[in-house]
């Protein structure tokens, strides 16, 4: 498990552009038949990628956390961002094809993933904040959560959100979840950007062919920063940095926060003109 320490808008002004991708980019949530994760101190957020392919992976703890297991004092969604393959919750197997999202709940002791064909890995992204009471693992198959259409083609912005884990939807104490699917032609995310102060925001981009990237715009409105991210690699939005993003080619991502509550809605939009 990777720690990330908190920053705050005063110190990125001096990041260079390793100083920016050291603290916000996640780039090795991946690899064959491992759990890798990253523990950043905004909000307490752990971020981890399964990727099984020759065998199960079995979902451990971390010295960090000082738990006896993972889920201890965690809940988390996780969204599969690969092939198809199932998740075991203390017994129960879940069916997860690409982009279908599982609710854990706390009290949780052992997650097992495993893929339906090696030659297909599934690819499953995790998503964890920590949590004071029990909701029921539930599981969302993709596109059955709440659709939202944003955005316009004359703005290259038309996308679909789903909202799995929210307020209206899968309940949690904190996390909420979901993943957004850019139109054909549209290449903007989270556009109009912004912020909000109460939550951080992550985001895990997917479905971007090698050869392309996303320039992920962060930093405060009017100190904004980029960083070039390319597929499977994630973002950590701290509160006080906007989210936006271009792709060179057709993407999608899931977006998911944790922080003062869990109201989707609750945003400060930044104008395209107020940017600097």
């Amino acid at each position: 498990m990777q720690l990330r320490h908190s920053t705050n808008p005063a110190q990125i002004r001096s990041f260079d552009t390793a100083s920016l991708r050291a603290n916000y980019l996640v780039d090795d949530l991946f690899a064959d038949d491992e759990f890798r994760a990253t523990y950043t101190h905004e909000d307490r957020i752990v971020l981890g990628g399964a990727r099984p392919v020759h065998t199960s992976i079995t979902l451990g703890t971390f010295d960090a956390l000082r738990t006896d297991t993972f889920f201890e004092n965690r809940e988390a969604g996780i969204v599969n961002v690969g092939g198809a393959g199932t998740i075991s919750v203390d017994g129960t197997t879940y069916d997860l094809e690409p982009g279908s999202c599982l609710y854990i709940g706390r009290g949780v002791v052992e997650v097992v993933f495993t893929s339906a064909d090696a030659a297909a890995p599934a690819s499953f992204y995790l998503f964890s904040a920590t949590a004071h009471t029990a909701y029921p693992t539930t599981l969302v198959g993709k596109g059955h959560g709440t659709v939202r259409e944003l955005g316009d083609a004359t703005t290259s912005n038309e996308r679909t959100i789903n909202q799995y884990i929210h307020a209206n939807g899968v309940q949690s104490c904190q996390v909420v979840m979901g993943v957004t699917v850019l139109s054909t032609g549209s290449m903007w995310n989270t556009m109009p950007a912004h912020t909000h102060d109460r939550r951080t925001e992550c985001y895990l981009y997917f479905d971007l062919a090698p050869e392309h990237r996303v320039i992920h715009l962060m930093g405060e409105p009017t100190e904004s920063r980029h960083l070039v991210v390319a597929n499977n690699e994630a973002i950590i939005s701290p509160s006080w940095s906007l989210h936006s993003g271009f792709g060179t080619g057709s993407y999608s991502f899931v977006w998911a926060m944790a922080g003062e509550n869990k109201a989707f809605d609750d945003m400060d939009h930044v104008q395209p003109a107020e940017l600097r």
